[in-house]
């Protein structure tokens, strides 16, 4: 005979087993189109790294996944998202750039038939910073990432590529150095959604990980594009395009007018860090967690200028 503690035992180890991913929260941003909003938080063991808005785009063949999610457990979950949606399968995954909190979900989708696809410097930043994200992960985040988590675009984007998820077509640009090196921006004709990731922040300050010089560029040949929504890699969805992009053009145009003056005027990028860009606090989410990491990456760019 069984005895009661036992029992109880037994039910408590059961209601302790991981169980199956629960779907993302998700909205539908234009017909076919759904978006996973992040939150402005760093990643932690809390959130474990799912900070970054993520979703899918679905066509009458197929489903393209843009940005996986911050941890195999979110990929997964937005692979169940997706089964809840609509029984069109997926043919692609979109990564947009290296950041963990876009591609740590990319084994949940590894799979026959289906694709990766990202900038052709893609695979080579997956693989220099491999090490060090899995040590971090597993530190900061409580996941246990190994070599197979990175998978790197089977379908490298070295300008551009067109996609068919039948009756939508997908225009995929590979970026100049900017947020990264690796940046990719993702259109979609049938209801012009521009879909930016990470070099569009909004409430979340702007993350300098390429070029300051670079992203001010690139981001004068994106406001040029006629769209009727913009998604960003952090913040809410806007029909304000391109004037969604002024505050952080109006950012990234400071930080470089600033450090050019103290540049000229022999100033070290210790002053640089400790005084410039104070009055922009006010407007932007994670300040103090980034913007002196954004005058660092940036000083170090321009002090080589001729």
């Amino acid at each position: 005979m069984i005895h009661r503690d036992s029992i109880l035992l037994l039910i408590g180890l059961l209601s302790m087993r991981p169980s199956a991913a629960e779907p993302l929260n998700l909205t539908e941003a234009a017909a076919g189109v759904f978006v996973h909003q992040g939150v402005h938080e760093l990643p932690d063991s809390k959130n474990h790294g799912e900070i970054a808005n993520i979703g899918f785009i679905v066509g009458e063949r197929c489903v393209a996944v843009i940005d996986s999610g911050g941890s195999p457990a979110q990929g997964r979950a937005l692979r169940s998202a997706i089964t809840a949606k609509t029984p069109i399968p997926v043919c692609y995954v979109i990564n947009t750039h290296v950041h963990p909190d876009h591609i740590y979900g990319n084994k949940a989708f590894k799979a026959a038939g289906i694709a990766f696809i990202g900038h052709w410097k893609l695979a080579q930043a997956m693989a220099s910073r491999a090490p060090y994200y899995m040590e971090k992960a597993s530190r900061d985040l409580e996941n246990g990432l190994q070599r197979e988590d990175f998978i790197p675009p089977d379908l490298p984007v070295e300008t551009t590529r067109e996609l068919d998820l039948g009756g939508r077509k997908l225009t995929l640009t590979a970026h100049g150095p900017a947020h990264t090196d690796s940046d990719l921006s993702v259109y979609d004709d049938k209801t012009q959604t521009l879909w930016l990731a990470d070099l569009l922040f909004m409430d979340h300050i702007p993350v300098i990980d390429g070029s300051l010089n670079g992203w001010l560029k690139e981001l004068r040949s994106l406001t040029k594009i006629k769209a009727n929504r913009a998604i960003p890699g952090h913040g809410p969805m806007t029909g304000e395009w391109p004037k969604a992009a002024e505050a952080e053009i109006h950012y990234l145009e400071m930080l470089r007018n600033d450090i050019r003056a103290y540049l000229k005027q022999g100033k070290t990028m210790e002053q640089a860090m400790a005084e410039l860009g104070q009055p922009a606090r006010a407007q932007w989410r994670l300040f103090d967690e980034f913007h002196k990491r954004n005058i660092s990456t940036a000083f170090a760019e321009l002090e080589w200028e001729d």
